[in-house]
């Protein structure tokens, strides 16, 4: 009796750990994937200097990267997320954090959205001044509240009484985008003398930063983070930060974030569009996208792009503007870091 319970309890410790190891091989080949926009619009290689293209080219590879050690190393989509959007929140190349461009007063306000595809749950803050890095605010309050959206002051004492440090608002200062601002006055003003109006979407480089992982768990997350458009009042508020406009996640579908002008975003509700035609209609990621971006924003005059990856690693990078700048990990391993149209 004691030789059959000997032998019955080896055959099934090696059943267990038969079980252990396959669940690993099986959690090492799983299809991972992150896909990392940097803004679109007017973004002609005619303009750009050959320094400043090296800048965002070697920006983007170190934020993807990072992402996707942690997504190798069967991190969470979500940490992937969240820790490409800090690097380029740091950055003074992006329309986000530090980057962030001024409002009409010369104040900078900042907003951030991020979803977790598994749950749906998900978190944003609009309209923020002293936020360091907003994105990681937007998932504390997923997290760490019963809320999905906070704004200004509010967002701002929540940060603090969960123990995020304020940042002066001289951080955010930088002299190319004050000038910015002093140009869109300017001709603001002369539009005002000739009675025109000030298009919506005059600023024309939308340098709103967003991130979309697919981890080896099989769960999505879509992370966006922008200062708004240059010039903006009364407290605007764009689409990043709305879920389903430019923040979207669905482990059934996919994971999308946006960039362009966000009131036309917001109408079209794009990030939510692009999941619904994949689970209502069954179109590919790369369908789903396109038929949203190409051809139901141009209709409304909408202007951008956005990056997608769906639940087995497909990615999207559809944009109607003359550049976008984005990245992607091929299937070797291997940074690819666009800029302009094809």
């Amino acid at each position: 009796m004691k030789n059959y319970f000997s032998a019955y309890s080896c055959v099934k410790t090696i059943f267990v750990l038969v079980i252990i190891i396959s669940f690993n091989l099986n959690a090492q080949n799983s299809p991972f994937g992150i896909v990392v926009h940097g803004g679109a619009g007017t973004i002609l290689k005619s303009n750009m200097t050959p320094e400043l293209e090296q800048q965002y080219s070697e920006k983007l590879t170190e934020a993807i990267t990072a992402g996707y050690e942690i997504l190798k190393n069967s991190g969470t989509s979500l940490d992937a997320a969240e820790k490409v959007i800090n690097i380029l929140e740091d950055s003074p190349l992006f329309n986000a954090g530090k980057g962030a461009v001024f409002t009409n007063a010369g104040t900078n306000e900042l907003d951030a959205a991020i979803m977790d595809g598994k749950t749906l749950k998900a978190g944003a803050v609009g309209g923020v001044k002293h936020i360091k890095n907003p994105i990681s605010l937007a998932r504390m309050v997923m997290e760490q509240s019963k809320h999905v959206l906070l704004t200004g002051d509010g967002a701002e004492t929540f940060a603090k009484e969960n123990g995020m440090e304020l940042v002066p608002a001289e951080y955010f200062r930088t002299e190319r985008r004050w000038k910015q601002l002093q140009d869109a006055k300017a001709k603001e003003d002369s539009l005002k003398q000739k009675k025109g109006a000030l298009p919506l979407n005059d600023e024309q480089k939308y340098g709103t930063v967003g991130c979309v992982a697919l981890d080896k768990s099989g769960n999505l997350a879509a992370a966006t983070s922008t200062g708004g458009t240059t010039n903006k009042r009364w407290g605007r508020v764009g689409d990043t930060p709305i879920i389903g406009a430019g923040t979207y996640a669905n482990n059934s579908t996919c994971a999308v974030s946006a960039t362009g002008t966000g009131e036309f975003f917001i109408r079209a509700v794009v990030a939510h569009d692009i999941s619904a035609l994949m689970e209502y209609k069954g179109m590919s990621v790369q369908q789903a996208a396109d038929e949203v971006v190409m051809n139901k924003l141009p209709k409304i005059n909408g202007d951008g792009g956005v990056i997608a990856i769906d639940n087995k690693g497909n990615i999207a990078m559809p944009f109607n503007t003359s550049g976008m700048y984005r990245a992607y990990i091929d299937n070797d391993g291997n940074v690819v870091v666009k800029i302009y149209k094809e």
